[in-house]
This record gives C-alpha cells, structure tokens and sequence, in this order.
C-alpha cells in the first residue's frame, strides 16, 4: 500500500477521490459526490469536524493515522463499505448518530420537516410522538430535541436494531422522555395515541432492491425490502393508524420510489405529498380525520 508520499490530511483526501472515482463508487449515505464522502471519511477517521479550517489539511499525521486512514479507504473501495459504518457514525438534523449494519444510515428528508417543527401542517405542541420503524432512533430523538416537553416512542421490529437505537438515547441524554417499544408494526402499543406518528418504514419494492447498488447491500434487508411493491407493513400501518392518532394528529410516512405504487393502490386518498428544498420525495401525510374516513378502505387493501 502507499504511504511514504501520502503524508497530511489534503493528501489523503486528494488520493480518495481519485480512487473512489476510479472504481466509481456509489454515493447516497449522507454525501452525494467523491470529494465529500472522502471529506468525511478523512476527517471523520482522525476526529476532526467537518467544518475544520483548511488550512489544517496540510497538518502532517502520525504514522498510526496513515496506517488507519488508508485501511478505511481500501475498505470503502474493495468492500462497498458506506462511510458511516466504517466510522460508526452519522448525522441527521446536526445530530451525531451511532450507527452500523443493524440499522439504516439515516438520510431521510424527514430531517427537513423536523427541523421546521411539522410546520405550518402540525397545530400544536406534540405531547406524544411515535417514531415507527425506529431503526438508529434518528427521528424519534431528533424530534424529541426540537419538542423537548414531548413523550417519544421508538418502535421497531428487530431488537438488534433496539439496541443501537438504546445506545443513541443515552448518548443525547433523553432517557426521561425517550423509550424504546419492540414489536411488529404497532402490535407492540395496543391502545396507545400519538399527536404525530413519523415512519421511515421498509418500502423498496422487489425490482428496485435487485438493482441497488452494493453499497445498500450492507444495510439490513429487513430495513430496506417489503415485499413486490415495498408496501406490505405500509398497508398494514394505514389500516391502523387511526387507532393510534389522537383526534388533531398526524402521520407522516416515507415510501420513496413507492409513491407510485400507494397512488395507484389508492386512488381515492388525497394524500399530501410533501417537498423538500433540499431534495427527497415519496413523503405523505394524512390527518387523523382522513386515517379515520378512509380507514375502511385501507383494511380491504392490506
């Protein structure tokens, strides 16, 4: 491996992306493009910030800082390994996440929504909110730091995926107000009401998950693939969800690609697409009072 003429950070940097676009990977975890992801994995690797003045790139490293740097960036060529999991962490809504392969890395546009507090779409202060389909707890926590007087529940299926989601409460300090329920859908919270239920769920139908680059094949299946058209727990989460939403809330549910497949299940909702300044799609909300007038119908299709 080369290391003699590879001394200071700009350097690694530089030689990532020649490499990254050499082998022309696949970028989607947080960075869209070769200088970023190798930014990130850089300064990621040695605990520098992102925003690092860059002046300190022409710092020299230590021999040991060579040695890693250039393991993880052999890693994330040969292996397809994304970013994240080779530094064991993510950002969403400017919150450090850990992460690895039991969860997703988080990337959804839900962030900009968070941000923005649901505005103008939720009327009050959310008392209870329920992260479905939790994975890293990403959402839940995020929405729990912009609520602060807020209840939050991260709920999810894989117990693995708990577990990491546990080590996030604790690393932000809101096991107060932030807990974890396991279960399939919302078969862990019988009888339970949210003022806002926000659900990154397992959508990819069967022909896009085929086609995935291999980056994704180190994220969980379980996470990504729901069945021929990504929809199998979504169908399952509308036909509930009324029963779990207090009288003035709201669900907001991502499905990506799936959008199509929704639109042409259900042709008579009105659901509200949302867009996002920054990019994403195949965001919906419905009200309580259309979960409830609709509900009907979302049974007959699950």
């Amino acid at each position: 491996m080369i290391t003699s003429r590879l001394r200071t950070l700009r350097d690694h940097i530089r030689w990532a992306v020649s490499r990254f676009h050499e082998e022309d990977l696949f970028f989607g975890h947080g960075t869209d493009n070769a200088w970023d992801e190798a930014r990130q994995l850089v300064l990621g690797a040695v605990h520098l910030p992102w925003e690092i003045a860059d002046s300190y790139l022409d710092c020299r490293l230590e021999v040991d800082e060579i040695a890693l740097l250039q393991r993880l960036i052999m890693r994330r060529v040969d292996e397809r390994i994304p970013t994240p999991y080779l530094l064991g962490e993510a950002w969403f809504c400017g919150m450090s996440f850990i992460v690895d392969d039991r969860v997703l890395i988080p990337r959804s546009p839900i962030a900009e929504l968070i941000e923005n507090r649901f505005a103008p779409w939720l009327p009050d202060e959310p008392a209870r909110i329920l992260d479905l389909c939790t994975g890293s707890g990403c959402i839940g926590i995020a929405c729990a730091d912009v609520f602060p007087d807020a209840e939050v529940v991260l709920a999810d299926l894989s117990y693995e995926a708990l577990e990491v989601a546990n080590k996030n409460i604790e690393r932000h300090g809101v096991d107060t107000r932030v807990y974890t329920v396991q279960g399939d859908g919302f078969d862990g919270l019988p009888g339970q009401r949210f003022d806002l239920i926000v659900s990154n769920p397992p959508y990819v139908d069967a022909e896009d998950f085929a086609d995935m680059p291999d980056e994704y094949q180190h994220e969980p299946e379980l996470a990504l693939a729901c069945g021929s058209d990504g929809l199998n727990l979504v169908r399952r989460m509308l036909s509930q969800a009324a029963d779990h939403l207090t009288d003035k809330g709201l669900l907001i549910v991502e499905v990506g690609n799936s959008q199509v497949h929704v639109q042409a299940l259900y042709p008579e909702v009105d659901f509200a697409w949302l867009d996002f300044l920054r990019g994403g799609h195949g965001v919906f909300m419905l009200t309580a009072a259309q979960c409830r007038d609709h509900q009907a119908l979302f049974e007959t299709r699950v």
